[in-house]
């Protein structure tokens, strides 16, 4: 009684982990398919792994079943070796497996011949104490293979990120290997389960458990590049909005008829551009392009000796709403107003995988490194900058010196670009 107990204390733990683990994977919305296949083939082969050692261990102690041990103690030895792939296939999924699945087939061959070619191991009749053959050391050697690239990989996984849920497949490995080595340990003792079938058992949970780390890790990310962008937004409508309005305002005092034109131009496009602004990140460029050029059809009104010139070779791409409209807009105030032959060139042209936009003025200038301090004069240049980044991968290069003007070139990557860096990632 006090035996089955003891055997039932030991099942208990590993089977509530495995019927857990694998409810949590089916219901688990936010785990990745690949990742949910691959946790539930590992699942079962553990729950068959737990069978098997269970089953061995029963025919040693009634001594039963001679042949049918030989072939149980194959399966083990080749069912580990496929859960350590299994384990490859999370922590480095780009890298090649067939050499491992070729070692891991040499293996099983070997071993599940090994009752009849006693190439590997067989046991004895009478006491039934294994006996080795010539080639017993192929499984060690190939596990030994198996763990140090898989604990490789997940100690360079954890170099390359310096995250510290990055060392949970590091752990694991490290208590693999200590299994193994308590296993060595035990020699023609009852073991109902071996502790690295338990070790292989809490290790998927632990890779489950890392998996959702990681999950998480990156929706974190997404919210904190969501509210930044919320936030770069905030800075920016209001800006451009004070300014329309003051400049229909000046225009009030100087000239009410126009005032009314360019009013009810500015409350058609507010209609037209309302749902651009409050929905997608992401718009058309010819929209990006009709907001810049009514801001500078109510700034050229207000300031006629500016001039604006358009050059426009490309323009069916998407962008960042209120990217180009705010870097005119400093062409504007920070360069040419005050200037009698002040003149803003807004260019785009598709230069091989790149969208190319240039903003360029014959203003007073500024010094670059100051951009890095990103005072109120270039916080248009921030904004754009970030979300041009964040949102489709694009650069923002500014060239300028006092007194030569500013030049600001921005490289968006083609759709096809875009798509095969992503398949790369």
């Amino acid at each position: 009684m006090t035996t089955d107990l003891n055997t039932l204390a030991l099942i208990f733990p590993s089977a509530l982990l495995l019927v857990g683990l694998g409810f949590t994977v089916l219901i688990d919305p936010y785990i990745r398919r690949e990742h949910r296949r691959i946790m539930l083939i590992i699942v079962v082969l553990c729950a068959a792994l737990v069978v098997q050692n269970l089953w061995e261990n029963a025919l040693f102690v009634s001594r039963t079943g001679l042949l049918l041990k030989n072939y149980l103690s194959a399966f083990g030895y080749a069912v580990r070796h496929v859960i350590l792939i299994l384990f490859l296939y999370i922590v480095h999924p780009n890298s090649r497996k067939w050499p491992l699945w070729t070692l891991a087939e040499i293996n099983a061959a070997l071993y599940f011949s090994s009752p009849v070619t006693h190439l590997c191991f067989t046991f004895q009749e009478s006491d039934y104490a294994m006996l080795r053959g010539p080639l017993w050391l192929t499984c060690h050697v190939i596990s030994a293979v198996l763990l140090a690239y898989l604990l490789l990989r997940s100690v360079l996984r954890y170099r390359e990120t310096k995250k510290i849920e990055q060392l949970i497949p590091v752990s694991v490995s490290l208590v693999i290997i200590a299994s193994v080595l308590l296993d060595m340990s035990v020699v023609m003792e009852p073991q109902p389960i071996s502790f690295l079938t338990i070790a292989i058992v809490a290790g998927s949970v632990f890779y489950y458990i890392w998996l959702h780390l990681q999950f998480v890790r990156a929706h974190e990310r997404d919210l904190e590049t969501a509210q930044r962008v919320k936030i770069m937004m905030t800075q920016i409508r209001p800006h451009f909005l004070f300014n329309a309005l003051n400049t229909i305002r000046a225009l009030y005092a100087k000239d009410p008829p126009l005032a009314d034109k360019t009013l009810e131009g500015f409350s058609e496009y507010l209609r037209q551009n309302l749902d651009s602004l409050n929905g997608s990140e992401l718009i058309p460029f010819s929209k990006e392009l009709e907001h810049t050029r009514l801001y500078t059809d109510i700034e050229t009104l207000r300031f006629p000796d500016i001039r604006m010139e358009y050059r426009i070779g490309d323009e069916d791409f998407p962008i960042p709403v209120l990217t180009v409209q705010p870097l005119v807009e400093n062409a504007i105030r920070h360069g040419v107003r005050g200037r009698e032959d002040g003149c803003v060139t807004v260019s785009a042209v598709r230069e091989g995988d790149h969208h190319r936009i240039t903003i360029e003025d014959n203003g007073a200038g500024f010094d670059p490194e100051k951009i890095g301090s990103f005072d109120e004069t270039h916080i248009g240049l921030k904004n754009v900058k970030s979300r041009l980044e964040q949102l489709c991968g694009g650069t923002m290069q500014v060239r300028s010196s006092p007194g030569s003007g500013t030049c600001v070139t921005l490289l968006i990557p083609a759709a096809e670009q875009k798509q095969q860096k992503e398949k790369q990632e």
